[in-house]
């Protein structure tokens, strides 16, 4: 590449090769945009946190909120105004269900009530006075309960476990009567409820919440994480206005790397003025503070030095130089080597939530690699994702803004936890364009239901394809970018 003549208004020339354009290979632009990202992260912890340490708790801490994977013991009150020996049975079998425990005995309606606002119970049983001598005259005895409806795991519980001892007592009071009318015990049996249902659960039959939730919440704050890794990633090559700086250093293999540590401590709008003057002489060039250059980082001869202006003063403002040849090969190559640590991280965790999902419930090996490797395309899409956002708006904050409107309510329509043909076409809609909709649909076929591969494999190319997708449309922003430097610097 050419030093530019001066025409600070001509945008860059975009070629799709590398010809005459850079000095490095693919493979040198590779490892140069990992160095590049590697060095930042030395000497900013928080970034790195979004990497190691924040992952890692967020698996751990879900995990461990999910240790008891079953839900027993929903705390429930009895109000017994028959006082009987039929309604102190009843209160019996319901605190010897394993759903739910009998709490308190209450006489006071008020006390429920505040009980059931503070948490204390999920619910009352209320059992009406008159409850013994309606079973004895073999008429209707109902009772009442109230629940709080509220929270509808608690709620569904509640009811199910309740459901099931009136209906036990109920049947033990009729078979009873009945026997004592003359009949077998067994004939008594079948006259109280001629026609039965056989449930049977075809997966995860112990309503195993370690396995049903925490398995799918985790890849779902992941999802969340690799957004705001992409947005910040390139976002801050724009907030700083460095972005062409990054795309120099990674093309020309003997430029230095700027010193993060003494950038670290700059304000943005200061640190493009700071990486250009710790540049060798070799390595500047005049800059127009008025108006934006072309001129790319060429070394000079050393028989100019004498003419090279002093260093900048980092109390100064820099402007980017801008290229004169993009390549869009040495761009994707240098966005996959800038968030290549991320990937390699997340890859880590992959690993991890697999191996606590399989402790829960054993896979085959085809099944754990084919969600390893949606996993790792869902992270793609998600740093991709990111990123596309941050460079459609030149804003990091606008990015992260987007970022969490898009993937922090994604596991709600992923149909886990609310089913997808339940839902708005609408909404269904906005589901279906959502990766983590897709990759769940593996996760949960693969790792619970124990479906053939050939289930996922449609969902797992279209991953695939989305990750290129993705990649594409990140190129074609940044070279629009490239296009518009004067919008650079935004918060």
């Amino acid at each position: 590449m050419s030093a530019s003549s001066g025409n600070h208004s001509t945008p860059p020339k975009i070629v799709f090769g590398d010809k005459d354009n850079r000095k490095a290979s693919l493979w040198s632009v590779f490892l140069r945009s990992a160095c590049y990202e590697g060095r930042f992260l030395q000497h900013h912890s928080w970034d790195f946190v979004m990497l190691l340490w924040l992952p890692l708790a967020t698996i751990l801490s879900i995990w461990w909120i999910f240790s008891k994977p079953y839900i027993v013991d929903l705390p429930i009150g009895v109000i017994d105004d028959s006082r009987s020996a039929y309604s102190r049975t009843l209160t019996r079998y319901l605190d010897a269900s394993p759903d739910i425990k009998v709490e308190q005995l209450y006489t006071d309606m008020a006390q429920v009530n505040e009980d059931i606002l503070t948490k204390k119970i999920y619910g009352v049983v209320i059992i009406p006075s008159d409850f013994a001598d309606q079973i004895n005259k073999a008429a209707p005895s109902p009772i009442i309960l109230k629940v709080n409806a509220q929270y509808g795991t608690h709620s569904g519980i509640i009811q199910k476990g309740v459901q099931a001892v009136v209906g036990t007592l109920s049947a033990g009071v009729e078979i009873k009567r009945t026997v004592k009318q003359g009949s077998y015990i067994e004939q008594a049996k079948i006259s109280y409820s001629p026609i039965g249902v056989e449930r049977i659960s075809l997966f995860n039959i112990g309503a195993n919440y370690q396995q049903f939730l925490a398995s799918t919440v985790i890849p779902a704050l992941l999802h969340i994480l690799a957004m705001i890794i992409g947005a910040t990633t390139i976002g801050r090559e724009i907030r700083d206005k460095t972005f062409s700086q990054w795309y120099h250093t990674i093309v020309y293999p003997d430029m230095p790397y700027p010193d993060f540590k003494a950038l670290k401590h700059l304000p943005p709008a200061q640190k493009l003025a700071k990486m250009q003057a710790d540049l060798d002489a070799s390595w500047q060039g005049p800059i127009d503070y008025n108006a934006l250059s072309i001129q790319t980082f060429v070394p000079t001869s050393t028989s100019s030095l004498s003419a090279v202006p002093a260093p900048i003063s980092t109390t100064q403002l820099g402007q980017p130089r801008m290229p004169q040849t993009v390549s869009i090969l040495a761009l994707v190559v240098g966005l996959n080597g800038k968030l290549i640590w991320a990937l390699l991280f997340y890859m880590m965790w992959a690993g991890l939530m697999l191996l606590l999902a399989v402790s829960v419930h054993p896979a085959s090996a085809a099944a754990i690699l084919i969600v390893f490797a949606a996993f790792i395309a869902l992270m793609m899409i998600s740093l991709w994702v990111g990123a596309i956002f941050t460079l459609n708006s030149y804003s990091l904050r606008m990015g992260l803004s987007s970022t969490g409107f898009v993937s922090a309510p994604s596991f709600a329509f992923a149909g886990v936890t609310f089913p997808l043909l339940a839902m708005s076409e609408g909404a269904q809609r906005w589901a279906n364009a959502l990766p983590l909709t897709h990759y769940l649909r593996i996760h949960l076929t693969q790792l619970q239901m124990s479906a053939p591969v050939s289930v996922a494999l449609p969902t797992l190319a279209g991953l695939i394809v989305a990750v290129v997708v993705t990649l594409v449309l990140t190129a074609l922003l940044c070279i629009r970018a490239f296009k518009n430097p004067q919008r650079w610097g935004a918060r």
